[in-house]
């Protein structure tokens, strides 16, 4: 398979020889974090353009096709529009916390981008607890938005922010009892070690239907929780006029909007990793000839394509399903939802105890 370790051993090698080891620390965080803030910028691009073009798709239309050929840099002009306008703070917000907000959002999905596993041996924390901080750090995205709502000083933000509230509150529950499932099967919290336990058939096909069943609560409840349609009642147009980021504008509320789009990639790429491989390419059995040629594609493609085949089922949610009611919304969870995922993680640990998997 091909690897970036060789890269990423060479440039590090170079600055072990010419800096002193703590100098060498400080310029490896820099480079990683320069490294997510382009990987921010371009996911934004692409996810945006990836969302229009796949509604107009679906809806049998064209789309955006104005700006560059077939309309590819329609995100770069959006982005250009937001940066010129006028961040305006009202006069009634608690200024620390309003400004404060869309940065902790960034912050957060910065954080999750840490033990993700984007190719082989090319991660940026390895932590052999990956699961458990990425289930810790993704439920601090409520407080920015709760954060947000609230310093606002609008009604229309603050109902937002206790939809929201409950609502990834709520969510939270099914996709960590979701994610368990396949942590029971493997045995371990280390993002590395999952995927290569899927060396001989990615869990979605060799956990039978109870990881399934996990995989498509999981989806759901993440789509919950990035507030993406039909669960997006945080930002109701219909009847919060913008939700919880009503009062924002301009790079503000950009990263807003570029939060919920990296947090879609994000959650997409745990799924990637825990239900079809992650990086690990597509192998059958004893198959040697196939899954030699299968090793042939870069672990990065096979990281991305299944990422953003994710992704695009989650836009996909959003052309087919209306947006429901409150209340229809945390029925889902707590009378269906939530059941189905206590008894699926009681099937699934029947099924680790007792070998029942391939």
């Amino acid at each position: 398979m091909w690897s970036f370790s060789e890269i990423a051993n060479m440039i590090h090698t170079w600055l072990n020889d010419t800096f002193s080891p703590t100098l060498v620390t400080i310029i490896e965080m820099v480079i990683m974090g320069v490294l997510v803030i382009s990987l921010f910028a371009v996911l934004g691009l692409i996810l945006v353009i990836m969302e229009r073009k796949v509604s107009a798709w679906m809806q049998i239309r064209l789309g955006p096709n104005r700006v560059g050929p077939k309309g590819i840099f329609q995100s770069a002009a959006d982005t250009l529009k937001l940066l010129m306008k006028e961040a305006m703070t009202p006069n009634g917000a608690d200024k620390f916390l309003f400004n404060f907000a869309p940065y902790l959002a960034i912050i957060v999905a910065m954080l999750l981008m840490a033990p993700i596993v984007f190719a082989k041996d090319f991660t940026m924390w390895d932590l052999n607890i990956g699961v458990l901080y990425v289930s810790a750090v993704s439920s601090l995205s409520v407080i920015s938005i709760l954060m947000a709502g609230w310093a606002s000083n609008n009604k229309y933000s603050l109902l937002g922010a206790m939809r929201s509230g409950a609502q990834i509150v709520s969510y939270e529950l099914s996709a960590g009892l979701a994610i368990l499932t396949v942590v029971v099967l493997t045995g371990t919290l280390n993002l590395n070690e999952i995927i290569l336990s899927q060396q001989n058939g990615w869990w979605i096909f060799k956990g039978h239907i109870p990881i399934i069943i996990s995989f498509l609560i999981f989806i759901i409840a993440v789509t919950a929780e990035t507030n993406r349609a039909p669960f997006d009642l945080a930002e109701a147009e219909s009847e919060l006029t913008a939700g919880f980021h009503t009062e924002y504008s301009g790079m503000k509320f950009a990263l807003f909007f570029l939060a919920e789009y990296v947090n879609v990639f994000i959650v997409c790429a745990i799924g990637a990793t825990l239900f079809l491989g992650g990086w690990m390419p597509f192998h059958i059995g004893n198959w040697e000839g196939f899954n030699h040629i299968m090793d042939y594609i870069p672990s990065s493609l096979w990281f991305f394509g299944k990422t953003f085949f994710l992704i695009f089922l989650i836009m996909w949610f959003r052309w087919t399903f209306p947006r429901l009611r409150i209340d229809q919304l945390l029925n889902l969870e707590w009378k269906y939802l939530l059941p189905i995922s206590m008894v699926n993680l009681l099937i699934v640990t029947a099924m680790a105890i007792l070998g029942w998997h391939f």
